[in-house]
């Protein structure tokens, strides 16, 4: 069910726990450092959580979720890595903290950044789990809730829309230029 009936992104989402990394753990490892430039989905899939799990990207299933422990994201806050994680069709990422860069650059990408304190000692790769991001509440499988700070309005927003800029499109997208600026004066 999605909320308000504006967003293609459910409430709920339901997969599994793709991979935990542990705290301060750097997005760039995802991929790789040497191939942050990269945006090429074919060649992000093919370097995706190599070093890590070499069959990592034949094992993702779509909503499926990634887990972090503290501090998720730290250092550069580049966009590669969590390009080739939706590409594989990870649909959220769920941290007990996410760096401040890397949180505020996902999320309005319209990746779901959930905050849930403890959820990275709380689940193995492979289970599964229902993840609320609109209350931070990830449901584990033996039925405990685990809960965190819901996100913000304008968060809730960014989400519904697929990120800001077409959150900021569909504002003021139609809106028609200020007067003077396209007549010349």
């Amino acid at each position: 069910m999605t909320g308000a009936g504006t967003s293609a992104l459910p409430d709920v989402l339901r997969g599994r726990v793709a991979w935990v990394f542990g705290d301060d753990f750097d997005v760039d490892l995802i991929i790789g450092v040497e191939n942050i430039k990269y945006y090429d989905a074919d060649k992000l899939r093919a370097v995706c959580m190599r070093d890590f799990d070499p069959g990592f990207a034949d094992r993702v299933r779509p909503g499926d979720v990634v887990v972090g422990g503290r501090n998720f994201g730290y250092g550069h806050p580049h966009y590669p890595p969590l390009v080739a994680l939706r590409n594989l069709g990870v649909s959220a990422v769920v941290a007990d903290s996410f760096s401040p860069g890397f949180w505020r650059g996902e999320t309005y990408n319209g990746m779901p950044l959930v905050t849930v304190p403890g959820i990275a000692s709380a689940v193995r790769r492979f289970d599964a789990v229902e993840v609320d991001w609109r209350r931070a509440a990830v449901r584990l499988p033996d039925g405990t809730e685990l809960a965190g700070d819901p996100p913000s309005d304008r968060t809730v927003k960014v989400l519904e829309a697929g990120g800001s800029l077409n959150l900021l499109l569909r504002e003021h997208g139609r809106r028609t230029p200020a007067r003077g600026w396209d007549e010349g004066g």
